[in-house]
């Protein structure tokens, strides 16, 4: 069974498993500050719960505790080897927490997928006089891909080489 929790301040929801629901209402610490019914959209996208402790001091500490993350360290510690530290969803839905769409991957798997802002406009492609370098990172190293006459080749080149790695890093799901 899948469980759509509503989140505070948005209409949109939360996609959870029945036994990950399950731990979330029956957990000591979770049941306490109630969760589920506390769940925020963040500006990231994601769904999080915010809640401010006053100290012993006077001052106050913000907890935020990312969805995502606190359900992939429950339930997918295993995953969580070598520089896989980000958690991430296969079908990019943010609010997605079912387990068979989370999963661990590393900041460069993370990098490649995201949007470039360089000034060719195309992740891992830079100008070289008239001609265009493609460079990927892999395992923290960077490897040239080529030089082109023109920007489309050397992103299509990037996106080749990015394809590839990401099919030897994103495990799949069974």
């Amino acid at each position: 069974m899948i469980y759509k929790v509503k989140l505070k301040n948005a209409d949109d929801a939360v996609l959870l498993d029945d036994h990950v629901y399950e731990w979330l209402t029956t957990d000591p610490y979770l049941a306490q500050v109630d969760i589920l019914n506390n769940l925020r959209k963040h500006s990231s996208g994601c769904a999080v719960f915010q809640k401010n402790w006053k100290k012993a001091d006077g001052s106050h500490k913000t907890e935020t505790l990312y969805l995502h993350k606190l359900i992939a360290e429950k339930f997918l510690l295993e995953e969580k080897k070598g520089g896989k530290k980000l958690v991430s969803a296969r079908n990019n839905d943010k609010l997605d927490c079912r387990l068979e769409n989370l999963y661990y991957r590393s900041r460069s798997t993370a990098s490649r997928q995201r949007k470039s802002s360089n000034k060719t406009g195309y992740t891992g492609v830079y100008q070289e006089h008239n001609r265009y370098r493609a460079v990927i990172s892999i395992q923290g190293k960077s490897v040239h891909l080529g030089m082109f006459d023109t920007v489309e080749e050397a992103a299509l080149a990037y996106n080749r080489a990015s394809k590839e790695v990401l099919r030897q890093e994103v495990p799949a799901r069974k």
